[in-house]
């Protein structure tokens, strides 16, 4: 197998591109790396490492950064990547992997190739390499013959394969900060024009003014930045409440991470089946968590007889519906606990999507992949985590994200993000549509009678309907028709009270 999910599956480019470092930095027979775009990111994973193995291994875990040069520096308008590398021995790869899958912090793929250019030409060097000479002297590689090329001590020139070493009177021997070209260069052979820093600020504000809800209708970029902000998901939202990460599981990593920062070291709830890194993220992270598995009324009392006798968690962790088994917990309750004892809500309305349930009204926070609907082409992940102003936690979390956050979302794929997003809302709609025409011709089918029925729902119902209800938008009689639209009450209400079980 070549490539898989990314989280799961280390993409060909960064594994070329932690081969290089390596290369540069270590010893290419013993070591590997895992890579990260800012030291405290990095930092997570050597911690993670260094926990796992015994301590006279810990030294071996260590790690190593990469900034702009000079030259590329100078160009202040056009984008720049740091790089962080965790370096360590090869037999540790399975837990770093660990870190890489869960926590979802990782580079992309775009950033990794464009690091690998850079660092290649020599507009990326080792950070305390940044202040001196262009000429980038690098200590040998270690690795194999087959890596050690003469115009590249890694082997590596650009437009060759790995395994291909460039001759030493070869024109692409040189880097690109020797051979005098300059960053603007370099940035116009990569991308085809002038990637600025300037568009990819305008894509992640277009694409967070359309996760707070205040955009109400598909728009092109401009009209997406120029547009008069509706009311948003909940009273009070603005796209400054929206924080962009390199994958939904980064959301809910950092999310994790937020809270523990602001309210100290408590154990988590982790409320029905979730996704199976959420629960991996609240166990290996902090203090570990309470696994209520069935995400019922009976775990519910659980947890109510727990926090009247006194026990204080974090924050409960859940899902809107929930993936796989699409069961939707019961979220009016769940905020009357929090609210009572203390804790805060965090919700993952990734299958559901903002469009076709409001549950930011019953949260502290709602993380969301933005990889699968919110994109729709497949072709760059990303992730939200989304406050809620009303909640009671609003103001802590908001301080500590002003001190803690850092944004990992690269330049590139926020404008692809953005583009792909465009036409959300009309996507939606259709969506919605075909996923009530296939819902009919499954109980039209001899197969809609089994108990085994593979249906498609929106979401499986709670014990309690009310709660249920409780989700859906409150749509206005005077808002407009594509708002309406985008919420037919018949499919809406057919999709709830139409229970199909699943086994």
């Amino acid at each position: 197998m070549q490539c898989g999910y990314p989280r799961f599956f280390v993409h060909p480019s960064i594994q070329k591109l932690a081969q290089e470092v390596v290369c540069r930095v270590g010893n290419s027979e013993s070591e590997t790396a895992t890579l990260f775009a800012t030291f405290k990111t990095a930092r997570i994973c050597q911690s993670f490492i260094v926990s796992k193995v015994a301590p006279e291994q810990a030294q071996k875990v260590r790690i190593v950064s990469f900034e702009p040069s000079q030259r590329a520096g100078e160009e202040s308008a056009t984008i720049t990547s740091s790089l962080v590398a965790v370096v360590y021995p090869k037999e540790f790869a399975s837990i770093a992997k660990q870190v890489w899958q869960h926590s979802g912090n990782g580079i992309s793929s775009r950033r990794g190739e464009f690091c690998l250019r850079a660092l290649e030409d020599g507009f990326l060097v080792e950070e305390e390499k940044s202040t001196a000479s262009e000429s980038l002297s690098q200590r040998p590689c270690k690795g194999p013959r087959r890596y050690q090329g003469k115009g590249s001590l890694s082997g590596i020139s650009r437009g060759s394969s790995v395994s291909t070493p460039t001759p030493a009177d070869s024109p692409s021997a040189t880097n690109g900060a020797e051979d005098g070209r300059d960053y603007a260069q370099f940035i116009e052979e990569r991308f085809g024009r002038n990637l600025s820093t300037a568009l990819a600020e305008q894509a992640k504000v277009a694409v967070r003014r359309r996760i707070a809800g205040v955009l109400t209708a598909d728009a092109e970029l401009p009209e997406a930045l120029e547009a008069a902000s509706a009311e948003g998901r909940v009273s009070g939202i603005s796209e400054d409440d929206v924080y962009l990460y390199p994958s939904g599981m980064s959301a809910i990593f950092n999310s994790h991470q937020t809270l523990l920062n602001a309210r100290g070291s408590l154990k988590s709830i982790c409320f029905g089946f979730p996704y199976t890194d959420t629960l991996k993220i609240l166990q290996k992270w902090g203090p570990g968590c309470l696994f209520y598995g069935h995400g019922s009324s009976a775990d519910l009392d659980d947890l109510e007889a727990r926090l009247k006798n006194g026990e204080r968690f974090l924050g409960l962790f859940t899902e809107a519906p929930g993936n796989p088994l699409l069961k939707t917990p019961d979220l009016v309750r769940i905020r009357a606990l929090a609210d009572q004892y203390g804790f805060a809500v965090v919700v993952d309305e990734t299958i559901s999507n903002f469009l076709n349930i409001n549950v930011l009204r019953y949260a502290d926070i709602v993380v969301s992949s933005l990889t699968k609907i919110f994109s729709g082409d497949s072709n760059v992940m990303g992730g939200s985590a989304v406050l809620n102003p009303q909640a009671p936690y609003y103001k802590l979390l908001k301080d500590t994200l002003n001190r803690e956050y850092e944004d990992l979302y690269w330049a590139e794929d926020a404008v692809f993000l953005e583009r792909n997003s465009r036409d959300f809302i009309s996507r939606i709609d259709k969506i919605n549509a075909t996923s009530e025409a296939i819902t009919d011709m499954l109980k039209a089918s001899p197969l809609g009678k089994s108990n085994v029925c593979p249906a498609l729902v929106f979401f499986a119902l709670t014990e309690n309907k009310n709660s249920q209800r409780s989700l859906l938008p409150q749509i206005q009689p005077n808002e407009a028709t594509v708002r309406q639209s985008s919420y037919p009450q018949r499919w809406l209400w057919r999709s709830i009270l139409c229970h199909i079980p699943l086994h």
